[in-house]
């Protein structure tokens, strides 16, 4: 028997609780499953942010904590936190951000917006070049961009993907270190970030980075906010630099109103929907990997603490 802390919002609670129980039943795995456990009895915990726990100090018997969300920036420099901390890698999660990925770069490669907008009755055609002499950027080669990257080239873009670390991925390009984001740019015509925030990240995409791409070049960012510039952005898409740009993740979320994303008239703005933790395939992950831990195997996507995720 095991006391695994669920700490998030009610919400969540609500979503998780039944999921949770069936994916710990169906591991073998006897399980006390609450909100409210005594933090001295509790072995594992199940987290997100926004559940109000920032002291991890009295639980003095936890072995570490699952979380819900794939990024861990708001958690990862917990001071109080010096047991595991294991990210939240899922498959459900990583099909609604491929699907989310393709479809915006279908949407820019095939110029959709400009079909669908035009309302004058002029009968305009426009042909896009096939999807094999289309360069996109990949910006991040983890498990969400990795598996975008891949439905990509299987659709036949010019795939280029960058890391901060050396990968190899069959039917991508793959380019690591900052020297090689500058050539990766300078041919790119639609760029996706899928990186972890972290402070070797942060305004990754400066102005002067911005001005190395392609004239007209196109961004989607479903990663994190602070990987770009916004006032670099603005001026960008301002002089023509940079097309258009779908924004999925902002600095402040919700983003503020009267913040310039939302009037301009070549940003296109969603409410960090990319890819939305759903909850039965996210309860068999967590319970699955706490389930190996039990085992004594080795916990599975446990973060850097030095690296930031």
């Amino acid at each position: 028997m095991i006391n695994v802390l669920f700490s998030a919002t009610p919400e969540a609670w609500s979503a998780y609780a039944k999921p949770l129980r069936a994916a710990f039943a169906q591991e073998g795995i006897e399980v006390t499953l609450g909100t409210d456990l005594a933090p001295e009895t509790v072995d594992w915990i199940i987290y997100a942010p926004n559940g109000g726990l920032h002291d991890f100090t009295p639980f003095t018997r936890l072995k570490g904590v699952q979380s819900l969300w794939a990024g861990v920036e708001q958690i990862v420099e917990n001071p109080t936190l010096t047991v595991p901390l294991a990210r939240m890698v899922d498959p459900g999660l990583t099909q609604g951000m491929v699907e989310w990925v393709v479809g915006h770069v279908l949407r820019y490669h095939l110029g959709m917006d400009a079909d669908i907008l035009r309302t004058d009755g002029e009968w305009v055609k426009h042909l896009p070049p096939l999807a094999q002499h289309r360069p996109v950027a990949m910006l991040g080669l983890g498990a969400l961009g990795t598996a975008c990257a891949q439905a990509l080239s299987a659709l036949n873009f010019d795939m280029h993907g960058w890391s901060r670390s050396a990968r190899q991925i069959d039917g991508i390009t793959c380019h690591h270190g900052d020297d090689r984001l500058d050539d990766i740019l300078s041919t790119a015509q639609i760029v996706v970030t899928l990186l972890p925030s972290t402070p070797a990240t942060e305004n990754l995409l400066n102005g002067d980075r911005l001005s190395r791409l392609p004239r007209g070049a196109m961004l989607i960012n479903p990663g994190r906010g602070p990987l770009i510039d916004d006032e670099a952005l603005i001026a960008a898409l301002d002089s023509g630099q940079i097309a258009h740009a779908t924004l999925d993740v902002f600095r402040t979320e919700p983003l503020p109103r009267g913040h310039p994303f939302w009037t301009h008239p070549n940003v296109t703005v969603t409410p960090h929907i990319a890819s939305e933790t759903r909850p039965d395939s996210a309860a068999r992950t967590a319970a699955q990997n706490i389930a190996r831990a039990q085992r004594g195997q080795p916990l599975q996507h446990v973060v850097d603490r030095k690296l930031g995720y």
